[in-house]
Parts: structure tokens; C-alpha cells; sequence
């Protein structure tokens, strides 16, 4: 014996409220003959009669005291649920779990983190600083934040700075004491401070000017698979680096780094935010989204 339709329940509640049909319909918007189907396919599920009906009125079985007594708490607590739910719809709380690369996350992402936690309070961070490439359908992640966008065509990209060239720079000391290249030809006769993911190690740096694609397979003392350690070892001038601009950008204008063949662009690597799919854009992952997009365009300029 079940009850397999909550209108059912709740024509029945209205039923023994209102002490009729008629009325319970009016109450619920639906036709006489619809309430009275599910009246009797409530009392079929369970198998026992729930009013005593007469040609005037209506009265409850026990059974149907004893229904109504858990029924009716049991479908104001459904619409209480149903009203906090919709009332939660626009409520920018909750637990986000984010992956992004190192160095970005660190020296970029993090102060605007503390800023967006300080806006709205309500919202929970676990940070994941990895340049590894969660899998963010097995890892407990909710949002990646990647350079270039994914392959998988299932996953949700949502974009925060399509334009991101990679970059060549130094420090300061580094061109001093090795000079600074005319052209990234001229990178097979410099110390180039190279990235790893995955023990593919990036040694092949590709650059664009006016119509001319080149690429260079470069050679240096240094190899990391943390982007942060790269950056560092530039900053200690101790080689040149191919970096995303937006990684750069504060050492850039600081003068501890600079660019080197300015007129020659790096690929594009496009940063994205990452999602598994469409039911995980919460308001608080809509509200983090354009709120680092404000940042990023405020920190890539004009």
C-alpha cells in the first residue's frame, strides 16, 4: 500500500479542510472530476476508505484522521522546503572548491579571493594550487579556473580573459650580464627557464609577428613543473621565461621583469573557469565569475 502521488495527499487534505469536493477543488484550481479521481486512487493505493460519504456530506474514516493528522505536517513541511529552496535560488552562500595553477593563484587570484569572501561572507573556500589539471568530474572540485580552453566538449568554459598571450621576459640583471635578445631566434644561445606538466616539458616556444610564425626549441639549466618556481628563478635572474601575461603583469610594471622581443607574441592561452556542468552555476558561482572578470580587466588594462 503506498501513496504514489502527493496531489493526491493533498486533494485529500483539502477534501477533509474544506468537508467536500467541490470546494477542495476551487481551493486547488482543478475540476471536481479530476479531485474526485485522485481521492480514489488515494484510498485504492492504501486500500481502505477514508471518508464516509453521504449525499450531503462528507466525514473521516479513523484511517482518514489518522492520515490527515500525518499528511497535512507532512505537505506544509514540503512547501516550507519548496519556499526556502526558491527563496535560495538568489542567495550567494555555500562551499566552492577551486583549482587553479600556482602561481596565478598565489600572486594574483588570492588577494581577490579575500576581497570576494569579504563581500559576501557567506561563502566557504577550499583552494586547490596545483598546476596539474584536476579532473573535475573524480576530484572533489567545483570549479577549475584553466589556461586555453578544454578539449572536453562536455564541460561548461566559462570565459574570464580571452586575451592572455604568453610573454618573454627577464629580469633586469639577466640582460645585463647576457644582453637581450634581438629576436626569439636568438633564444638557442640564452638560458631558458622552462615549465613542465606532466613530464612534458614545454621547450618548444612559439611566437607571432604580423604574418611570421616561429618556433623555438630552446635549452636551459632549469626545469620545474610548479609555474611559481619558473617565475622565481626569473626574478633571480637566472634566465628568461615564456609566461601568460597575466601572471607577469604586476612584475612587469614593478620593473623587476621585462619584456624581451616585445614586437613577437606568444600563443594565446585564454584564461577559463571550469565547471563539470550547467547545475553547478550557483549564484555564488555566478557572483565569483563576473567578479573576477571585473578584476582581470582591471588588471589586463585597456
Amino acid at each position: 500500500m503506498k501513496i504514489r502521488n502527493l496531489q493526491d495527499l493533498e486533494i485529500f487534505v483539502a477534501t477533509a479542510e474544506q468537508g467536500g469536493l467541490s470546494a477542495a477543488a476551487r481551493l486547488l484550481d482543478i475540476s471536481p472530476a479530476v479531485a474526485s479521481a485522485g481521492l480514489k486512487r488515494l484510498e485504492a493505493g492504501l486500500d481502505t476508505a477514508l471518508f464516509v460519504r453521504t449525499t450531503r456530506s462528507m466525514r473521516l474514516t479513523a484511517a482518514g484522521e489518522r492520515l490527515l493528522a500525518r499528511g497535512k505536517p507532512l505537505l506544509e513541511g514540503l512547501r516550507d522546503a519548496e519556499d526556502e529552496l526558491v527563496a535560495g535560488h538568489d542567495k550567494v552562500e555555500g562551499q566552492l572548491q577551486i583549482s587553479m595553477p600556482s602561481d596565478l593563484g598565489r600572486h594574483v587570484v588570492l588577494p581577490w579571493l579575500n576581497a570576494f569572501q569579504a563581500r559576501h561572507p557567506a561563502v566557504r573556500l577550499r583552494l586547490q594550487l596545483t598546476d596539474r589539471l584536476a579532473d573535475i568530474y573524480r576530484e572533489p572540485v567545483d570549479i577549475a579556473l584553466r589556461f586555453g580552453k578544454p578539449p572536453e566538449s562536455s564541460m561548461v568554459a566559462l570565459p574570464l580573459l580571452e586575451d592572455n598571450p604568453r610573454v618573454l621576459c627577464a629580469a633586469p640583471a639577466y640582460l645585463a650580464r647576457r644582453g637581450t635578445p634581438a629576436t626569439p631566434r636568438e633564444l638557442v644561445a640564452h638560458n631558458c627557464l622552462c615549465f613542465m606538466l606532466d613530464d612534458a616539458v614545454n621547450d618548444r616556444w612559439r611566437f607571432r609577428k604580423d604574418d611570421e610564425d616561429i618556433e623555438v626549441a630552446v635549452r636551459g639549466d632549469r626545469v620545474a613543473g610548479d609555474s611559481e618556481i619558473v617565475r622565481r628563478w626569473a626574478l633571480d635572474g637566472l634566465g628568461l621565461c615564456y609566461r601568460s601575461l597575466i601572471d607577469v603583469r604586476a612584475d612587469l610594471a614593478g620593473g623587476r621583469l621585462r619584456l624581451v622581443c616585445p614586437d613577437w607574441k606568444g600563443n594565446n592561452v585564454p584564461l577559463y573557469m571550469v565547471l563539470a556542468n550547467r547545475r553547478q552555476v550557483s549564484p555564488a558561482v555566478r557572483v565569483l565569475r563576473e567578479f573576477l572578470v571585473e578584476k582581470v580587466r582591471a588588471l589586463a588594462g585597456p
